[in-house]
């Protein structure tokens, strides 16, 4: 029986062994260490967050389109860039790029708050009706370019960037407390992961950690 033809309580099931075989495969299988990563890898339901037509590829290892030229990013990178980020119940994350909301939705699980931006209405639109409907409420959305985040909400314990901007801002960099830490794709055709720190002393370390492909910021 294929995946479109099962229904209810077994189309669930088929996701969960889907999820499972992605953790096991394509996460805990190469690099991805931290158990809880694992856990909310394997329990927040990717195939929410993509269209109808795309749901049976939702747990392959690879980005899939989510319109508006924007994709949501292969599970492998989400959860790595989220491990990058040193989850922490007690702390803040910052992401820019709310995409479909699938990448919001492990942070949410994994810190006490997340801010998320997004500069495409409709996509920042679609990613609220799935979180706020599977029950997230530590979530505070804004629509714009990704270094117009209200001066509320000041400095954060970590920041994410799904997409990638020539050099990384200096912008963000501000935003980051001391001991925090920002994941972000850098580069235009080629692009690296860059992990930025700010140390105690409020000095700053960049390091690069592997090549990606992500869409380009966009102003």
């Amino acid at each position: 029986m294929s995946l479109f033809e099962k229904s209810g309580e077994g189309l669930e099931d088929e996701y969960r062994r889907r999820r499972e075989r992605m953790v096991k495969q394509q996460l805990a299988g190469r690099d991805v260490r931290d158990p809880a990563v694992l856990e909310v890898m394997g329990r927040v339901p990717r195939h929410l967050f993509v269209s109808p037509e795309y749901r049976h590829e939702a747990y392959e290892d690879y980005p899939l389109p989510i319109g508006n030229g924007q994709t949501i990013s292969q599970p492998y990178i989400v959860a790595s860039m989220t491990e990058f980020l040193l989850p922490d119940k007690r702390k803040r994350v910052l992401e820019i790029g709310t995409g479909s909301g699938y990448q919001t939705a492990v942070l949410a699980e994994l810190f006490g708050r997340v801010v998320t931006v997004e500069i495409i209405p409709e996509l920042s639109r679609g990613a609220q009706e799935v979180l706020r409907g599977l029950g997230y409420t530590n979530i505070a959305f804004h629509v714009g370019d990704g270094l117009s985040v209200p001066s509320a909400e000041e400095r954060f314990a970590a920041i994410i960037a799904t997409a990638a901007p020539e050099t990384v801002p200096a912008e963000l960099i501000d935003r980051l407390l001391p001991g925090g830490r920002m994941v972000l794709p850098v580069g235009s055709f080629t692009q690296h992961l860059q992990l930025v720190t700010r140390d105690e002393s409020e000095a700053i370390h960049m390091e690069t950690l592997y090549a990606v492909r992500f869409v380009p910021w966009r102003h």
